[in-house]
């Protein structure tokens, strides 16, 4: 008799979350990847330009992302994120220019609001405990619906961290995500804030240690294999019909659809998801970093709003930035140096550079985007949905990803006993 087959498609953070799962389960995996790399949009690459290995973008873990420090247990990673010993968080305003340190303590009770040195500037008491009318915000309001956005707190703490978390102006972003946001950080105390940098690269913590993770327990990986159809038979996926070939599926075959939402609603009948989406920009700089460098700067009122300082560049992150794809890169990149220039007290001389766009790197998280996600359960009986624009309760972001494709796993785990599974990788 056959043993079972399950394909997870996607090879992003989701697909290889969902694969490592299983094969620690005992499960045999296969990952077919669409594209000749696996990672989708959390990886590294070799940038001719500037002779450097970077990434694609930067990602911030932080302590409390449990489930994506799980995930680089299992692959035996979780060595390679550099941390602070505390919860620390530097800032600095381009415009005048001060500069200061959020430094939550460690407990669940907030005593440090009581220091004014561990606040922001001009900041007082009373504004931080006006978030709880973010945490009692109904799904379908906005953050400008629950909360004031204007004032000292809300531009140097609230709007830096809500729109690299949510990847939109926090104004227009569902309050319901920012809730989430600040459960699992802030409010869970220092200890759950802690940031966490892959400083030796993205596919080096999260990619490469997974692959290899899935192909040690008898996995194979495939690329650039594409899946173009799934055929259904009444409750049931019974084909997948790739570039290369068709796989049919048994009864106890199962399917994880670990792809972008777009992809995902031409592959599978009647499925709604979120159809708006947001950029992200990055700049990497082929400069040291001067002595002193925080690893992680946040920047108010510039261009840059987050400031990465690696052994070998320096790279900045600019969410939510629809208008800066069509603006061309040789202005962009000057404007965004000068300001890494006045940052760091570094030469105004702009060293080798590259810009990094990617014009759909999230879904739009607007309350009426987010009602549009839909579960990991499917009205097949073998079909599965992953993936950081499925309801996960978060914003699209690396834990969440992880936390769908777990979901995704278990639903698998949970329907067959069998001990063997297949796996399949991402489609574009």
């Amino acid at each position: 008799m056959t043993a079972p087959t399950a394909h997870v498609v996607g090879a992003g953070i989701a697909g290889l979350a969902a694969a490592v799962r299983l094969a620690d389960s005992g499960v045999r995996t296969v990952v077919h990847e669409a594209s000749n790399t696996a990672g989708g949009r959390c990886r590294s690459f070799y940038d001719k330009a500037l002779g450097l290995e970077i990434d694609n973008g930067n990602h911030l873990l932080l302590s409390g992302n449990r489930a994506a420090l799980d995930y680089l247990d299992r692959i035996g990673s979780r060595d390679l994120l550099s941390a602070p010993r505390a919860a620390i968080f530097d800032f600095a305003d381009l415009k005048s220019g001060e500069r200061w340190r959020l430094r939550p303590n460690d407990g669940r009770a907030p005593w440090w609001l009581l220091d004014r040195n561990r606040r922001a500037p001009g900041t007082t008491l009373r504004e931080y405990l006006a978030a709880i009318h973010i945490l009692r915000a109904p799904a379908n309001a906005t953050l400008a619906q629950a909360m004031r956005c204007a004032g000292p707190l809300y531009e140097r703490l609230w709007r830096p961290v809500l729109l690299s978390a949510l990847n939109i102006e926090p104004s227009d972003g569902a309050a319901s995500l920012a809730a989430a946001v600040i459960r699992e950080t802030l409010a869970a105390g220092g200890k759950a804030c802690r940031p966490l940098v892959a400083a030796r690269g993205l596919s080096q913590t999260f990619v490469e240690p997974a692959l290899a993770f899935i192909q040690r327990r008898g996995g194979e990986v495939v690329y650039s294999d594409a899946l173009r159809a799934i055929r259904f038979e009444g409750a049931h996926a019974v084909r997948l019909e790739f570039e290369a070939g068709e796989a049919p599926l048994g009864r106890e075959d199962y399917v994880i659809l670990a792809v972008p939402p777009w992809t995902a609603r031409r592959l599978v009948p009647g499925l709604e998801t979120p159809d708006e989406f947001r950029a992200i920009v990055n700049a990497h700089f082929c400069i040291a970093p001067p002595a002193g460098q925080p690893p992680v700067l946040g920047v108010v009122n510039g261009l840059t709003q987050w400031l990465f300082a690696f052994p070998d560049r320096l790279s900045v992150t600019i969410s939510a930035g629809d208008e800066l794809i069509d603006h061309p890169r040789e202005e962009l990149v000057s404007e965004v140096w000068r300001e890494v220039a006045a940052l760091t007290g570094l030469a105004s001389d702009l060293p080798p550079a590259r810009i990094v766009k990617e014009k759909r790197a999230t879904f739009a998280a607007t309350p009426g985007q987010n009602a549009k996600r839909p579960g990991s359960r499917t009205q097949w009986a073998n079909l599965a949905l992953a993936g950081d624009w499925i309801r996960t309760g978060l914003p699209a972001t690396i834990e969440g990803a992880v936390r769908s494709g777990n979901e995704a796993a278990s639903l698998a785990l949970n329907r067959a006993s069998a001990p063997n599974l297949q796996v399949v990788g991402a489609l574009r």
